[in-house]
């Protein structure tokens, strides 16, 4: 009994290590997304840092419209990294769980 019980336990101790390497790698994974008129594109990573914002200078002369911009065009962006980012945790966790009884319907 107690032989398994230290078995999950580097189990679980060997899954939060793959998952801190999955986030570091997710560092470098780019997100790029552009307004639908490409006048505004941003890149952020899978973990959602803002790494560039490059804006048309047309946009410049409507404060308004820029803001609006910003604002869909990050939303899009940050729902994107979010979905990777999710999903690439996910798989590492659901990958480095041990078998307990119950659990495998947690990451589904």
């Amino acid at each position: 009994m107690f032989g398994d019980i230290m078995g999950m336990m580097g189990k679980l101790k060997e899954t939060q290590q793959k998952v801190e390497e999955t986030k570091t790698r997710l560092n470098s994974v780019l997100i790029d997304e552009q307004s639908s008129d490409g006048l505004l594109k941003v890149t952020l990573t899978a973990n959602r840092t803002i790494k560039s914002i490059a804006v048309d200078d047309t946009l410049l002369k409507d404060k308004e419209q820029l803001e609006d911009y910003l604002v869909l065009t990050l939303n899009k962006a940050i729902e994107k990294a979010s979905a990777i980012n999710e999903a690439e945790l996910a798989a590492v966790a659901k990958d480095g769980m041990p078998n307990i009884p119950g659990m495998d319907g947690m990451f589904k």
